[in-house]
C-alpha cells in the first residue's frame, strides 16, 4: 500500500528541512560549511528476484552531506583574525585531543597561547628566540612577549661622493675632530653596543693630496684610534671609481662608556666593527652620502604581529626589527567528507576521512592565510530559502499521496 512510500516522503522532506533550517541558521557563523541532504529510493524485496513489475516502497536520507566550498573572505580589525583561502582545516588542540575547524577567530589567553573561544590551542611550528622555524611536529603556539635582544654593530656599510675639486690641506695644522678646517667632509651614524645602547659613530674624511684622503674615527667625540692615527686612506684613480683603500676594510674598536661626567665604561662589551666605503665615488660634484647603514640594533618591546600567507606569525618591535614568532599549520583529509563533525565549528578525524596530512601553507592543496580576516559561511541564503519551499512542496505532495491511499481504502470499506 502507499502508506509506506507517503511516510517515507514525508520522513525524507521533513529531514531536509531540518537540514537547511541548520543552513539558515548558521548563515553568521564563521567558518561554517552547508550540509545537503542526499536522497536513495527504497526497493521491495523479492523471493525470486527483481522484476519488470516492482514497485519501490518510497525514498530515504542516504547522507548528510556537507559543502566544503570557499566562503566568502572579510576584513577585520583584529589581528588574531585568520582567514583560509583555500583546502586546509586549522589544527586544534585541548590537552593533547586534536580537532579541526575553519573558524579563524582567535585570540590570547593568560599564558600567551593562541586559542579559540572554547579555548582550544591553534598548533603549528614554534620559534626560537632568534626567529628561527622549529619545524617537525606541531606543537601549541605561543606568542613571546620579551623584549628583543639588542645586538652590537659589527658592520657598517656606506656610499659617498668626495668632491674631486677640493683642494689638499696642508699638513699644519693637523686634524682636530673638533676644527672643521681641518677636514674637508664628515659621516655620522648611530651604532649600537651589546646592551643595546647608542653611541654616534663619525668619519672624517681629508683630502692630503690629489686623488687620496685619509679618514678618521671618533665615537662619541673620542678618536678612534687615538690621533694621529688614521682608520684607513683611500686612493682614487682618473675615474673616480674603485678606491684602493688600506686597509682593505677597516675596522675600529671602542669600549663603549655612559654619559657621566667623566665617563666610564657602561658594562658593555667592547664593539668591534668594519667600515666599508668601497663603493664610493671622487667625482667633480658636491660631497654627498648617498647609502649609509649598520646592521646593529638596540633592545625592543613587541608592538604587534600578523600572519603571513604563509603561517608565519611575524612580531614587530618597537626598535624596527621583526622576527618570526611561530607559523600556523594546516591539515587536509583525502575525504574532508568522512570527518565527523562535534559541533562548534570542530571536526575530528575518522576511518571514513583518513589520516590528517599536516603542511605549511600554500604547499601542495593547503590554501593560503590571510591575517586580520575571517572566512564566512557558504551558505547562500536565496537558494536555500528556495530550497525551503521544494522541499516544503514534497511534503506537501507526500501528504496528499498519504490522503489519496486513504479515500481508496474508505472506498473499500464502504462498497456493499
Amino acid at each position: 500500500m502507499s502508506f509506506q512510500q507517503g511516510l517515507s516522503g514525508l520522513n525524507a522532506a521533513s529531514k531536509q528541512l531540518e537540514v537547511i533550517g541548520n543552513n539558515v541558521s548558521n548563515a553568521n557563523t564563521v567558518g561554517f560549511k552547508q550540509a545537503r541532504a542526499e536522497f536513495a529510493d527504497v526497493f521491495a524485496n523479492s523471493l525470486i528476484g527483481s522484476g519488470g513489475s516492482q514497485i519501490g516502497i518510497g525514498t530515504k536520507i542516504s547522507t548528510v552531506a556537507q559543502q566544503f566550498t570557499q566562503g566568502n573572505i572579510t576584513g577585520t580589525n583584529n589581528s588574531l583574525d585568520i582567514a583560509i583561502n583555500g583546502g586546509g582545516f586549522y589544527r586544534m588542540s585541548n590537552n593533547g585531543s586534536i580537532t579541526y575547524t575553519r573558524n579563524g577567530q582567535f585570540q590570547l589567553d593568560r599564558e600567551g597561547f593562541i586559542v579559540d573561544a572554547a579555548s582550544k590551542r591553534l598548533t603549528g611550528y614554534a620559534a626560537d628566540v632568534n626567529g628561527n622555524l622549529l619545524t617537525g611536529a606541531p606543537t601549541d603556539l605561543k606568542i613571546d612577549t620579551a623584549d628583543i635582544q639588542p645586538v652590537a654593530t659589527t658592520a657598517i656599510e656606506g656610499t659617498i661622493n668626495l668632491d674631486s675639486r677640493d683642494n689638499p690641506l696642508p699638513a699644519v695644522p693637523a686634524f682636530d675632530p673638533t676644527d672643521p678646517l681641518t677636514y674637508n667632509n664628515s659621516t655620522a651614524v648611530t651604532v649600537f653596543d651589546s646592551l643595546g645602547n647608542a653611541h654616534t659613530l663619525q668619519n672624517f674624511f681629508r683630502k692630503t693630496a690629489a686623488n687620496t684622503w685619509d679618514v678618521y674615527t671618533t665615537v662619541d667625540g673620542v678618536s678612534t684610534p687615538a690621533l694621529p692615527a688614521t682608520t684607513a686612506v683611500m686612493t682614487f684613480t682618473g675615474t673616480g671609481i674603485s678606491p684602493t683603500i688600506v686597509p682593505a676594510l677597516p675596522s675600529v674598536t671602542f669600549t663603549p662608556l655612559n654619559t657621566a661626567t667623566p665617563p666610564v665604561a657602561n658594562g658593555a662589551n667592547n664593539v668591534t666593527t668594519t667600515i666599508d666605503y668601497s663603493t664610493s665615488t671622487q667625482f667633480g660634484s658636491n660631497f654627498s652620502i648617498n647609502s649609509l647603514s649598520q646592521d646593529g640594533f638596540t633592545s625592543g618591546r613587541l608592538a604587534g604581529f600578523n600572519t603571513a600567507a604563509d603561517g608565519t606569525i611575524l612580531g614587530r618591535y618597537t626598535n624596527g626589527q621583526s622576527k618570526a614568532l611561530g607559523q600556523v599549520v594546516l591539515a587536509n583529509f583525502t575525504n574532508p567528507n568522512g570527518l565527523l563533525s562535534l559541533g562548534g565549528n570542530a571536526w575530528t578525524e575518522s576511518a571514513s576521512s583518513g589520516a590528517a596530512l599536516v603542511g605549511v601553507p600554500g604547499t601542495g592543496l593547503l590554501g593560503v592565510l590571510q591575517s586580520s580576516a575571517v572566512e564566512d559561511s557558504n551558505v547562500d541564503l536565496t537558494a536555500e530559502l528556495v530550497n525551503m519551499i521544494t522541499a516544503q512542496r514534497v511534503y506537501q505532495a507526500n501528504a496528499q499521496t498519504i490522503k489519496t491511499q486513504d479515500q481508496v481504502l474508505q472506498t473499500l470499506v464502504n462498497l456493499r
